[in-house]
């Protein structure tokens, strides 16, 4: 089995600068970490492996800095990494980027064997648009499983996974076929420490560097700021609210009381509301 994870290496969220005529996310200097999200996405990808057999490739577009995440994915066991990175996927938006990976995708499916899973995180802490990961798959024509919180199992010969996805009021068990490409959410694993003998295999082995030709990409309009419609108009730190929090005391007292003096308290701050909840009927 083949499975492949996209991993984007991401500032600090702490420390994020934004460049005050792009609006574009300002990375020099700032330090950089593996999007946290997307570390589920590796350990499941490893766990399936472990059970399963097969490998595992890891694919990141960005600047070559980007190869220091990719060695960390291999220092946790991935067994190949590649960096898509040129100067033509600068200021990429969403559909630009899932564009490039999914030309990306399909040129390591030529090279080292089409993928049975592709893995994507959920989103991104620095653009939270969950966007990506459904946008590849629609570019490369694969059923999306979003929002999985459990694989339990993979039926290679019958092609076939069951995963467990998180949805409004519950949860879903569903069977797809495969191929397909998964997104995982948080707290879902816990991503494993690397061995020794993995870390000498970051170390000495080779990240692949492909460029736009490279990896096949023939319509270089589509790619970076020139093939992103998505324009950010403004980006700003909200004001702090003047108003203070107001602090109910709660010892000794029933919860029907409380119930009533947080309900009268926040008609009180908000009468308007009130006014709504009478006219739909509210009570």
């Amino acid at each position: 089995m083949h499975i492949l994870v996209c991993i984007k290496q991401v500032p600090d969220s702490a420390q994020i600068r934004v460049h005050p005529v792009t609006n574009t996310i300002m990375r020099q200097g700032v330090p950089t970490i593996i999007n946290p999200y997307d570390l589920f996405a590796l350990e499941e990808a490893l766990r399936l492996r472990d059970n399963y057999g097969g490998e595992v490739t890891v694919l990141t577009m960005g600047p070559p800095m980007a190869e220091d995440a990719l060695r960390k994915a291999l220092g946790y066991g991935a067994d190949r990494a590649v960096l898509l990175t040129d100067r033509y996927f600068a200021g990429s938006d969403t559909l630009a980027t899932s564009y490039a990976l999914s030309q990306a995708i399909a040129k390591v499916g030529e090279t080292f064997g089409t993928p049975d899973i592709v893995f994507t995180g959920k989103q991104t802490i620095d653009g939270d648009t969950a966007q990506v990961g459904p946008g590849i798959a629609k570019r490369l024509d694969l059923i999306q499983l979003t929002y999985v919180a459990k694989i339990p199992s993979v039926d290679l010969d019958a092609r076939e996974i069951k995963v467990e996805r998180r949805c409004e009021g519950g949860a879903q068990m569903l069977k797809s076929r495969l191929p397909c490409l998964i997104t995982m959410l948080e707290g879902t694993n816990e991503i494993r420490r690397g061995s020794l003998e993995d870390a000498l295999y970051a170390a000495r082995s080779q990240v692949l560097r492909w460029s736009a030709a490279d990896a096949g990409i023939d319509d270089l309009t589509r790619c970076g700021l020139r093939g992103s419609p998505t324009v950010v108009k403004r980006v700003f730190a909200p004001t702090a609210r003047a108003e203070k929090a107001a602090l109910i005391e709660t010892p000794e007292r029933n919860l029907r009381d409380l119930a009533d003096e947080l309900i009268a308290a926040i008609l009180t701050r908000g009468p308007a509301l009130e006014q709504e909840l009478a006219f739909n009927g509210g009570e």
